[in-house]
């Protein structure tokens, strides 16, 4: 191990006791997306501790720190904040204090990792360059990165690096992929208008709610027979609702759910697709049938030369049978592929599955193992100063 690598290796490991208890009080006190308040204050007061500048409120309750050569390029780290409107069932002794919020995507490991790298920059050993690391709000509602766009959170910076924790690799592992790393993701609302009546006489009426059933199950068989199996679409609804009273024909439906696809051309076609598929069931059968396709984020595009980069420093820690590359890439969605229609930058997995496994994201049971921090922090770290060393790469 070179010198740059043993400086990295024990300031993580120095630095590491007092980060596993911030994230314990961040896992505790969980703030919901656009609310990040006492997040972001925490943060902040970190930042200026380690004597980086600091902006606040950039974005709404988003905060940017930043340190080096004013003239050097920019090099970027992004971690999100923001936790989850779920009821927390690991029984930690730092379990979430706020009923029914808890951060179950790994978030609050996220922020540590990122104060993490600030800790080990702020030494002033490794770099010249200007840093900006970027603590986001709002990623769940995938509206925080566009928040920040807003406020030319990305002026002058020539890369940009992320990291998500991962329940499917063990502590010690990370996944990296080059090029489509995550899905494009849109919210589907789709309102049925019937023609209510009595429950003994469905004849009648129009039965909005046996409608919704033929419109669910018709958009799965019509995706796996009029599109190409190569190119997969998922659609998966997460909200039914309807009706008053059980021996009543419902007068209208509502269904709210999700679409997902890995092919941009695809995807803007769907749409369209889904209205005609729609449209056609709720006709045959005398409905109305009105649909809304909300666009939630773009796929993320990994830079394959930023990621290739960030692959070789993890090399540096871990052994290469440990840089697991994915071959495929993930339906879930990432408001980071935002940031990445303005810059160059990648992201990777960071293994947190323990000795007994780890419960999957968005789980009330989700408890990562933190041993995974201190990895995190060391890769980013080394990454980053690889990046401002060697601009060829970017």
């Amino acid at each position: 191990m070179k010198n740059l690598e043993k400086k990295i290796e024990y300031l993580s490991k120095e630095i590491l006791p007092d980060l596993i208890q911030l994230r314990r009080h961040l896992h505790a006190h969980p703030e919901l997306s656009g609310q990040e308040y006492q997040t972001a204050a925490l943060v902040a007061g970190e930042l200026r501790k380690l004597g980086w500048e600091v902006k606040e409120a950039v974005g709404k309750t988003g905060v940017v720190g930043e340190m080096g050569n004013k003239s050097g390029p920019v090099i970027g780290l992004r971690v999100d904040m923001d936790a989850l409107p779920i009821e927390e069932r690991t029984g930690l002794d730092y379990s979430s204090s706020t009923q029914g919020l808890m951060h179950a995507c790994g978030h609050d490991l996220h922020t540590c990792v990122g104060l993490g790298v600030a800790k080990v920059l702020a030494s002033n050993e490794f770099t010249t360059s200007r840093i900006r690391i970027i603590f986001q709000p709002a990623e769940e509602i995938a509206q925080g990165a566009n928040w920040m766009r807003a406020e030319k959170v990305l002026d002058e910076v020539q890369a940009l690096f992320g990291v998500h924790v991962y329940p499917d690799l063990p502590v010690g592992k990370i996944g990296v992929r080059s090029g489509t790393f995550t899905a494009a993701a849109a919210e589907l609302e789709i309102d049925i208008v019937g023609n209510g009546g009595h429950g003994a006489r469905p004849h009648e009426g129009v039965d909005p709610i046996w409608i919704s059933a033929k419109i669910i199950s018709g958009l799965q068989e019509a995706i796996s027979r009029r599109l190409n199996a190569l190119k997969p679409v998922v659609i998966s609804f997460g909200k039914i609702s309807g009706g008053n009273a059980f021996n009543i024909i419902a007068e209208r439906v509502k269904l709210l759910g999700t679409v997902r696809c890995l092919d941009n051309k695809l995807y803007e076609k769907l749409p369209q697709w889904i209205e005609t598929i729609v449209q056609n069931i709720a006709s045959n059968y005398g409905a109305q049938a009105n649909i809304k396709f909300k666009s939630i984020a773009p796929p993320v595009y990994n830079n394959p030369e930023l990621t290739n980069l960030l692959s070789n420093s993890a090399k540096n820690f871990i052994d290469e049978e440990d840089v697991v590359y994915l071959e495929n890439p993930s339906l879930g969605a990432e408001d980071f592929a935002f940031f990445l229609q303005d810059v160059p930058g990648t992201m990777f997995r960071l293994g947190v599955a323990g000795d007994k496994g780890c419960a999957p994201l968005h789980s009330g049971h989700f408890s990562l193992d933190e041993r995974s921090l201190e990895l995190g922090i060391k890769i980013l770290t080394h990454t980053i100063v690889m990046a401002t060393k060697n601009p060829q790469h970017i």
